[in-house]
């Protein structure tokens, strides 16, 4: 998505007459040709021309001045990735995507411009996905293009028959996809969260998402849901941030205006970067618009520690099954039995 907004940046600056003009020369060679108005510790703002833009420091490499030629350091320049970076045509290099890998998921390097709900949603809806149980359906995300994929605990608690709907964009048409060859990898019962992947033979590389962070939030912003609600799938609803630290059960929960109801448990609850900032879980059924969120944090931490929540039903100590908690002990009778 960031390497798609850099190239097209790094195009429409070409051509354009700015003198004198600063150049921001960002990683991989693309640049951008203006006036610096300002320049922060973790940003730069530049005047193109037609729109002021603000850089992340982490995007750019170095800054050369029109007047002076004066060269301001910024982040060391970095090795291109793997397989060396790939051409947009003749000339135009493709910016690598800001991005940090983890090995199961990705997460964004650089704050991402903020879109609207309706580019997300095409953008994003191929990675929210059904998950169905012969006890009833939740929602759930792909985390990678390989198939793996987070939902609550609560969705397919005490069940092991998992499928997993897909809906693919193909010639405008959504193409639905059940997937029946559900492994359980890691579950966590206490913070209703489980990574599921999908191991049907022949299964494409998945559409996934990023994972943001709940520090860049703030109470009033606008966010919006996408899953299952009552099985309708792709159903998207808007809202904003009510509350980041709502206290329930010894937990901290995002509260939601935007509308949570049965089936959109294990959906993803974006910010308008397109970015996961929690995960959906519960509602209160005696209100309107009192929606919550795992807050995203916890679900990495529970992605970097998966294999303390391993699913194995031999270990009774794992996240699946529970040892039972001792019972108070009885006093024994005094008296001798005849």
């Amino acid at each position: 998505m960031v390497e798609r907004i850099l190239t097209i940046l790094a195009l429409m600056v070409v051509g354009i007459s700015v003198a004198p003009a600063d150049v921001v020369q960002l990683k991989d060679k693309a640049q951008l040709t203006g006036k610096i108005l300002a320049e922060k510790k973790d940003q730069v703002v530049v005047d193109l021309g037609y729109t002021v833009l603000v850089v992340p420091r982490s995007a750019v490499q170095k800054i050369t001045k029109a007047t002076a030629a004066e060269e301001v350091n910024a982040v060391p320049p970095t090795a291109p990735p793997a397989g060396g970076t790939k051409d947009a045509g003749a000339g135009s290099p493709m910016v690598a995507p800001a991005e940090t890998h983890t090995g199961l998921y990705t997460a964004s390097a650089s704050p991402l411009p903020e879109r609207s709900v309706r580019e997300l949603v095409n953008e994003l809806g191929e990675a929210v996905v059904q998950v169905r149980t012969p006890s009833g359906l939740g929602s759930g995300f792909f985390i990678n293009d390989e198939g793996y994929l987070i939902t609550n605990f609560h969705v397919i608690e005490g069940e092991t028959q998992i499928s997993v709907e897909v809906y693919a964009l193909k010639g405008g048409q959504l193409d639905r996809k059940s997937y029946k060859q559900v492994r359980i990898i890691a579950m966590n019962k206490f913070d209703d969260l489980t990574l599921l992947k999908i191991e049907d033979p022949g299964a494409p590389r998945f559409a996934r998402v990023l994972l943001g962070q709940t520090d860049s939030l703030s109470v009033g912003e606008r966010v919006f849901a996408i899953g299952s609600p009552l099985g309708l799938e792709r159903t998207v609803t808007e809202g904003i941030i009510s509350t980041k630290t709502r206290q329930m059960q010894g937990e901290l929960y995002l509260q939601t205006t935007a509308q949570i109801n049965p089936g959109n448990s294990g959906g993803p609850l974006f910010n308008l970067r397109g970015e996961v900032v929690g995960i959906t879980n519960m509602k209160l059924t005696f209100g309107e618009g009192l929606g919550f969120a795992i807050p995203v944090e916890q679900v990495r931490f529970f992605l970097n520690h998966r294999d303390a929540f391993s699913y194995d039903n031999d270990n009774p100590s794992n996240a699946y099954r529970y040892l039972e908690p001792p019972k108070r002990m009885q006093k024994a009778p005094t008296g001798d039995k005849e």
